[in-house]
């Protein structure tokens, strides 16, 4: 879980070779999060926006000193300022440039709305659907975070505040992309049940048209941390689609490698040359992160992970979950 302390420390150190401390009294405010039992994360805070419980989960907004403003939840940090394009860069254009013509999205969380955001740059997108559980969320996110208010005023997003899960199973609408943009896998979280292979296979496969593909983001991926969930979400996704791609970047906010994984029924194989020509005709602006040769060395995983997904034979299922290091609040939903 997450914690915020403050501390005034008087620094009044004088030590006979004329270098004295001149901070008599430095005042400060930390935030931080336990990664593992034994390995904390911390950073120094410029002030507490916002924080509070919601119907499903803890929320914290954060302006922090290295890293802008955070979203956390749950005690894990989601997002920060300066460096979520990282992120969602990888979370959005590969799914997107992969697929033939990617004209229907729904994202299954996203409150922020940096994942519309990415995703409202394609030109060829018509309609982007955003499900996010938590309304407060998303509101503290609309008020906060002004990158992205042009995204929330689209006319082609559709905002829908309900389960993903259900507002999938009742929908007619089969979509060219569907992204899994949802919170960790944590025990007593709300979202571990979208990460099954029930789910995956009754619910999100059958709502993908000719063509489509999903992704997810999966967790922790570093040489240590990808056993947690990113390997078991991907040999799930292997028992319920013909073509699964795990790839990784660092995120620094995040302390570590994260993952995402690519699934499809169709092949996901492009050169970098050809990923790049389709960023340019089909994506306004530059991306800050991801190019074709930055996409081929995110999908070219360590010796170590490798070896790990390859002999990996766990599959999520709701009575088998893993989850990630911490512990949600329990206010969630009946899915």
């Amino acid at each position: 879980m997450g914690d915020i302390t403050c501390n005034g420390n008087g620094n009044g150190n004088g030590n006979g070779n004329g270098h004295g401390n001149g901070n008599a009294q430095r005042k400060s405010c930390w935030y931080e999060e336990e990664i593992e039992e034994n390995l904390r994360w911390c950073f120094a805070l410029n002030s507490i926006l916002h924080t509070g419980a919601t119907q499903f989960q803890d929320i914290q907004l954060l302006d922090t000193k290295p890293f802008g403003k955070a979203l956390v939840i749950d005690g894990k940090l989601q997002s920060a300022e300066i460096d979520e394009f990282i992120y969602h860069e990888s979370l959005v254009h590969p799914p997107l440039l992969h697929h033939p013509n990617p004209k229907t999205v729904f994202i299954m969380g996203g409150g922020e709305g940096s994942t519309a955001r990415e995703l409202l740059r394609h030109k060829s997108v018509e309609k982007v659907v955003m499900c996010d559980i938590d309304e407060e969320v998303v509101e503290f996110c609309k008020s906060y975070l002004a990158v992205n208010i042009d995204a929330f005023c689209d006319p082609r997003l559709e905002l829908i505040i309900n389960d993903a899960r259900a507002e999938l199973q009742k929908k007619e609408d089969k979509y060219d992309v569907i992204i899994g943009d949802l919170a960790d896998p944590i025990e007593g979280g709300p979202c571990y049940q979208l990460y099954t292979k029930n789910f995956y296979e009754l619910t999100v496969k059958p709502k993908l048209k000719h063509g489509g593909i999903f992704v997810t983001q999966a967790g922790p991926a570093g040489v240590f941390s990808h056993t947690e969930v990113f390997s078991c979400i991907f040999n799930t996704l292997k028992q319920v689609f013909k073509y699964v791609v795990p790839y990784s970047a660092h995120i620094p906010s995040y302390a570590d490698i994260w993952g995402w994984v690519m699934a499809s029924d169709y092949p996901i194989s492009l050169s970098p040359d050809e990923l790049d020509l389709r960023m340019k005709q089909r994506i306004n602006g530059e991306n800050r992160y991801l190019d074709g040769k930055t996409f081929v060395a995110a999908s070219t995983l360590s010796k170590a992970v490798r070896k790990s997904l390859d002999d990996e034979t766990h599959v999520y299922t709701e009575d088998s979950a893993r989850f990630i290091y911490g512990h949600g609040n329990g206010k969630h939903y009946d899915a």
